[in-house]
């Protein structure tokens, strides 16, 4: 799991992530807002937003690969308050497909976790 703090408030980051998830041609495949779904019952709660994250393309490879593995896509993308730090975290692909024992999946995630990488920058806020 890569994890780490960013200077951005939780909104910013998801915002800089959907950006970064636009601009490595990938796909939010859904936007979960646990803040504004906790507010929808009347409860203040941190900051926690999960984007799932892949694209067709990438799916029918993994389907391919081992249709088992299909459980685990799409990818996401963890954005919360830990206190007074907003934390991004994200198991990468090639750790999220490992257990699976497929070489041609060891290959599609080690060439996911390049993108996931550079749209994990996005969160830095240095972009």
């Amino acid at each position: 799991m890569k994890t780490f703090s960013t200077a951005l408030s939780a909104e910013q980051a998801v915002e800089r992530l959907i950006a970064g998830i636009e601009a490595q041609n990938m796909r939010l495949v859904a936007h979960i807002n646990g803040q504004a779904n906790a507010a929808k019952l009347g409860k203040i709660v941190p900051a926690d937003q999960i984007l799932e994250v892949f694209r067709p393309d990438f799916a029918i490879r993994v389907w391919n690969a081992c249709k088992a593995a299909g459980h685990d896509i799409p990818l996401r993308i963890h954005v919360y308050e830990d206190g007074d730090e907003v934390k991004v975290a994200c198991r990468l692909p090639g750790e999220v497909f490992a257990p699976f024992g497929s070489a041609e999946l060891d290959s599609i995630g080690a060439e996911l976790d390049v993108i996931f990488e550079q749209i994990l920058q996005f969160a830095n806020g240095d972009l």
